[in-house]
């Protein structure tokens, strides 16, 4: 399996399980965790133009440059060709994100999100589209667990995503997996959608390979506890960068925020002796800091100015911090801005996590069993 070095983190197979191509790559997050799980990523479409340069950067095998372009214009004839497959040759395995703007957590306060206008729907259309025209013999399909919602948006959404994967002619399984229960040292859940071709026998989701609290309740393995950010920094020596500096409204606030929490220290349910905010009245990442001790919670691709997660040191996370939050190798080179590496970060799906799900869909983990607590869907 030829691989570039500077994607290499941990042992790799010798030989690759077989061909896959990328839909909506941005970074290569599940890219990487599918080529480290045994497969080649030989195609890839990206329309962010520092997104596909990171992409070309890390994996040097591609067969040919990302397809940097809107998805809805390429045709799937295209990314076959520019994976080396020709005639009635099949990928192995595809996988991908669509962008999940329409049913993101973070933007249900905006009507015409909830109504389900967001055009960005219509991406979920594209994968099942490459999915019946490419016919892989498995794939993976990642996205916002706010997908599975019952609400007039998500759940028509969710509803017609399975009945378009049935009607290319595959079975599939759809679960919540949290990335901290995966050796993440983030508190990131995320819907799979898996699935093969219909007569094949359906894997089930990996099984957690850690476990903790996430939203108040036991969840994962319980023998093998999250890995913590204190553990994931360890031995980092991370520079100073300009853009750590907290500017925000209420930055002069962030310094009176003990570990782990959050602007709820200011509020007189909390007994603050001069409250400045009302309970639950921000959401929950206003002014979150970093706890040592514990996962890191969700990161997000565009926080605003007083959005955390921020570190304990009172000050934003560095890309390298960020990079191991996410579980990349240190040598995962990014490029762009430090605007657009926080974005391509955010998007992106843990390599550690990916590679899990990909290793189960495959077939390669034999430890598969229900993930327990967490919703099924």
């Amino acid at each position: 399996m030829s691989v570039s070095p500077r994607v290499q983190n941990g042992p790799m197979p010798s030989e690759a399980l077989g061909v896959g191509i990328s839909l909506f790559a941005g970074a290569g997050g599940m890219d990487l965790g599918a080529e480290r799980a045994g497969f080649e990523i030989r195609a890839a479409v990206e329309i962010n133009a520092e997104a596909a340069a990171t992409m070309e950067k890390n994996f040097a095998h591609l067969s040919s440059a990302v397809i940097q372009r809107d998805i809805l214009d390429v045709p799937t004839r295209e990314i076959l060709d520019a994976a080396g497959l020709r005639g009635r040759e099949r990928p192995d395995l595809l996988i991908g994100g669509p962008p999940c703007t329409p049913f993101s957590k973070s933007g249900f306060w905006l009507d015409w999100k909830r109504a389900g206008l967001d055009a960005n729907a219509s991406l979920l259309q594209a994968y099942t589209r490459v999915l019946a025209e490419a016919r892989p013999r498995c794939f993976v399909l990642e996205n916002v667990y706010a997908l599975t919602y019952d609400n007039r948006a998500s759940r028509p959404a969710f509803q017609r995503l399975l009945g378009e994967v049935e009607a290319a002619g595959y079975v599939c399984r759809a679960r919540v997996l949290n990335a901290a229960d995966y050796g993440v040292p983030q508190l990131r859940p995320r819907l799979f959608v898996i699935g093969v071709p219909k007569g094949c026998p359906l894997p089930d989701h990996p099984y957690p390979t850690h476990g903790g609290v996430w939203e108040r309740q036991e969840t994962g393995n319980a023998a093998r506890p999250h890995v913590t950010v204190g553990q994931a920094f360890e031995g980092l020596l991370a520079d100073a960068e300009p853009e750590e500096i907290h500017r925000g409204s209420y930055s002069h606030l962030l310094p009176h925020v003990p570990p782990g929490d959050n602007y709820l220290f200011f509020t007189a349910k909390r007994g603050h002796p001069e409250p400045l905010f009302e309970w639950r009245s921000r959401y929950w990442s206003f002014l979150l800091k970093l706890h040592p001790d514990r996962p890191s919670p969700t990161i997000q691709a565009h926080p605003g100015p007083n959005v955390g997660p921020f570190h304990w040191e009172n000050r934003r996370l560095r890309v390298p911090e960020v990079k191991r939050l996410f579980s990349f190798p240190d040598d995962f080179g990014f490029v762009g801005s430090r605007l657009s590496v926080q974005a391509q970060l955010g998007n992106s799906v843990p390599p550690l996590l990916a590679e899990a799900v990909v290793r189960s869909v495959a077939g390669l983990d034999p430890t598969t069993e229900p993930v327990g607590q967490l919703r099924l869907v």
